[in-house]
C-alpha cells in the first residue's frame, strides 16, 4: 500500500508566543506558514485520497457519524421493545476512514445516508405485523357479528315456531271448549225439552182425565177450514164426526148449558159454556138431552147424532168459540191441545 511521504519540518523559531504556523516574539512578524499543497504531496493511490480543507469537517462528520450510530441503536430497541419479538440484527456498514469522512460532502451525505436506513426492516416488519394482528382482530369481531346475528335469526324463528305452536295449542283448547260447551247447551236443551214434552204429556193426561172426545164409533169426514160449495160461508167452520144416528153425544167438559134447540141450517143444535167461556156447539143432532141452564160434568150425554139442518148424512158438527167470538177456531188442534186425539 502507498504511503504519504513525511512533510518537511518547519524551521525553528524560538519565541515566547506560540501561533499557528510557528513561533513568533510579541514585536516580530510572522514566520512563514506551512500549508502543504497538492505539488507538495505525492499522488494519493487506491483509496486514499488528501481531502479537501473544510473548517470543521472532520467535527460534523463525527457527529453525524455519533447520531447515525445511536438512530440506529435507538431504532432497534425501540422495535424490540415494542413488538415482543426477538431484537433484529443490526447490520452496520463498514466504517470509512477518516479521510474519507473529511474528504467532501457528497461522500457525508451518503454515509449519512446509509446510517439513517438503519432500523427500516426492523420497522416495516413491526408495521407488517401490526397491520396483519389488526386484520385478524377485524376477522374476528366480524365472525363473531355474523355469529350473533345468526343466533339472533335463530332464536326469533324458534319463537316464532314457539308462537305458532302456542297460538295452535290455545286455538284447539278454545275450540275445545267451545264443543264441550255446545254439546252441555244441546244436551241441556234436549234435557229440557223432554222435561217440557213429559210435562206436557203429564198435563195433557191430567187433562184427559177432564175432557173427553163428544162420540165414538165415527170418522172424521170434514175439517176445519176446507173450501167448498156446501158451506155458506164458503169454507168448513167446524169438524165433522160421521156416526150412525142415534150415536150418543157426550159433554166434552164440565159446564153450562147456555143452549138447547133447533138453529136453521145447523138443524138441532146445543150450545155448553166452559168456566172459562168458551162455548162447544154440538149439531145436527137428531135429539137434544139437555135444558138451558143446566150444569153437565165431562162425559155426560147431552144428545144423540143426526142428520138435521143442512147435510148430506148423518154426523156431529162440532164448533170451538173462545170466549163467546163469532169466529170459531180448530176443533182438532183445541182437542189436542186438551189431551184428545180425534
Amino acid at each position: 500500500m502507498a504511503s504519504n511521504p513525511p512533510a518537511p519540518e518547519a524551521p525553528y523559531v524560538p519565541s515566547d508566543t506560540l501561533v499557528y504556523g510557528g513561533y513568533r516574539a510579541d514585536d516580530e512578524a510572522p514566520l512563514g506558514e506551512w500549508n502543504p499543497t497538492a505539488e507538495s504531496l505525492a499522488p494519493v493511490r487506491g483509496r486514499h485520497r488528501v481531502a479537501k480543507q473544510r473548517g470543521g469537517g472532520f467535527a460534523r462528520s463525527s457527529t453525524v457519524l455519533g447520531v447515525g450510530v445511536i438512530a440506529a441503536v435507538s431504532a432497534g430497541g425501540m422495535a424490540s421493545a415494542n413488538t415482543g419479538k426477538p431484537p433484529v440484527s443490526i447490520s452496520m456498514p463498514d466504517l470509512p476512514n477518516v479521510g474519507s469522512l473529511i474528504s467532501d460532502e457528497s461522500a457525508s451525505s451518503d454515509d449519512t445516508s446509509a446510517f439513517s436506513t438503519v432500523g427500516t426492516d426492523s420497522t416495516q416488519t413491526t408495521q407488517a405485523a401490526s397491520t396483519s394482528d389488526a386484520g385478524e382482530v377485524l376477522r374476528s369481531r366480524i365472525l363473531a357479528q355474523a355469529e350473533q346475528q345468526q343466533d339472533q335469526i335463530d332464536t326469533k324463528a324458534a319463537q316464532a315456531v314457539a308462537d305458532a305452536a302456542e297460538k295452535e295449542a290455545d286455538a284447539a283448547a278454545a275450540k275445545a271448549e267451545q264443543d264441550a260447551q255446545e254439546k252441555a247447551a244441546a244436551a241441556k236443551k234436549k234435557a229440557e225439552e223432554e222435561a217440557a214434552k213429559k210435562a206436557e204429556a203429564e198435563r195433557l193426561a191430567e187433562l184427559a182425565k177432564q175432557y173427553t172426545l163428544p162420540t165414538s164409533s165415527y170418522t172424521i169426514t170434514s175439517t176445519f177450514g176446507q173450501a167448498g160449495s156446501l158451506w155458506s160461508s164458503g169454507y168448513h167452520t167446524g169438524l165433522d164426526f160421521a156416526a150412525p144416528t142415534g150415536t150418543l153425544i157426550k159433554a166434552i167438559h164440565s159446564g153450562t148449558i147456555t143452549e138447547a134447540g133447533w138453529a136453521g141450517s145447523y138443524g138441532y143444535r146445543t150450545i155448553l159454556t166452559l168456566d172459562d167461556g168458551t162455548e162447544l156447539w154440538f149439531c145436527h143432532q137428531s135429539s137434544i138431552s139437555v135444558s138451558v141452564g143446566q150444569k153437565v160434568s165431562t162425559g155426560d150425554v147431552i144428545g144423540r147424532v143426526g142428520a138435521t139442518g143442512n147435510v148430506t148424512g148423518a154426523h156431529l158438527h162440532l164448533e170451538v168459540h173462545p170466549g163467546g167470538s163469532a169466529d170459531g177456531i180448530d176443533p182438532m188442534a183445541w182437542l189436542r191441545g186438551k189431551g184428545l186425539n180425534p
